[in-house]
């Protein structure tokens, strides 16, 4: 892990650590075969940024008690879940460079482990009566699904607006990461306001996050060469979007062309890139991103200063200088 993400670690290191062996037992389970599963999953895991962004939150607004943890739990497990179900759907064999469970274990086994790991969720909340927490995390894999369907709907016609796009990346990346902000706070102060709050501030930082992602596929001067993999994939992403819409018909139409038929070739993926520059698609990225980026720092500076809050700010830093 970077000496980066360690610093920011440190008011939490304690808790960090303390989590990764109560998440194990969250997961326990006596049939040999889906232990074994479950081991696997907590070795893979990786930078832990959704628990980072669970215990920050709740540092900010009070004492981190065992509500915490298991709203943290409760994240990993449902996240998780939609995760183990995702390799199967996209017919995956790797993630963060482990093999995939369908990989390892065949879909049917992969299915199933992706409902065992939401029933242990729903359990752990249920069983300690953190409704409120479950509630704020079922609605963040509600959107996440939605957007998930809204993508795969308005992918096949090329046709994404930027309200879409927006629309898409707030369900599909910043609902997840408010409801960890929403699950902190929550977690130890029982204040709408609060929750409201931090949400929002989650769901800011998600969209910087996610832009953040689109644009490492069309590299930059720090980042170096591009990787095309959505291009390659005919994903629509906002440096594209606006090249598109800041482009004259027949051009347009051109790189739409290109896309539909040929987007697997290295040819195609060089056009693309060339041509978002050129339309200042990046730059434009960019700045979007950077405002999100202000609107979160903006609505985290209204709590009182704190190490949390610190590391939390510099959390947010982070996730928009990544350079992977």
């Amino acid at each position: 892990m970077g000496s980066k993400i360690k610093e920011i670690q440190s008011p939490i290191a304690n808790e960090m650590a303390e989590f990764e062996i109560k998440f194990r037992q969250f997961m326990k389970s006596k049939v040999y075969l889906l232990d074994k599963i479950m081991g696997y999953i907590v070795k893979r895991k990786g930078k832990q940024m959704r628990p980072m962004f669970v215990f920050l939150s709740a540092g900010v607004h009070g004492q981190i008690n065992e509500a915490t943890y298991r709203g943290a739990a409760l994240i990993e497990l449902l996240h998780t879940a939609t995760l183990v179900h995702d390799d199967v759907v996209d017919d995956a064999n790797y993630r963060r460079g482990f093999f995939s469970i369908n990989a390892l274990w065949k879909n049917k086994i992969a299915i199933l482990v992706g409902d065992y790991l939401l029933s242990r969720g729903l359990l752990l909340s249920i069983d300690n009566e953190d409704f409120d927490l479950l509630k704020i995390v079922s609605e963040a894999v509600r959107e996440m699904s939605e957007g998930e369907l809204l993508q795969i709907e308005k992918a096949r016609k090329l046709n994404i607006t930027e309200d879409i796009y927006y629309d898409i990346i707030k369900q599909k990346t910043a609902s997840l990461i408010a409801s960890c902000c929403a699950v902190g706070s929550r977690s130890v102060v029982k204040d709408d306001d609060v929750s409201t709050k931090m949400k929002l501030f989650g769901e800011k930082v998600g969209m910087a996050f996610q832009i953040k992602d689109d644009l490492f596929d069309y590299g930059s001067n720090d980042i170096g060469k591009p990787l095309g993999i959505d291009i390659k994939e005919k994903k629509m992403t906002l440096p594209l979007i606006y090249a598109l819409n800041n482009s004259d018909k027949s051009e347009r139409k051109h790189i739409i062309k290109l896309i539909k038929n040929k987007s697997d070739q290295n040819s195609t993926v060089k056009t693309v890139v060339n041509f978002v520059r050129e339309k200042n698609g990046i730059a434009y990225a960019e700045e979007v991103m950077q405002n999100y980026y202000d609107e979160a720092m903006k609505i985290i500076k209204d709590f009182p200063e704190s190490e949390y809050r610190k590391s939390l700010m510099d959390l947010v830093k982070y996730t928009i200088e990544r350079k992977k």
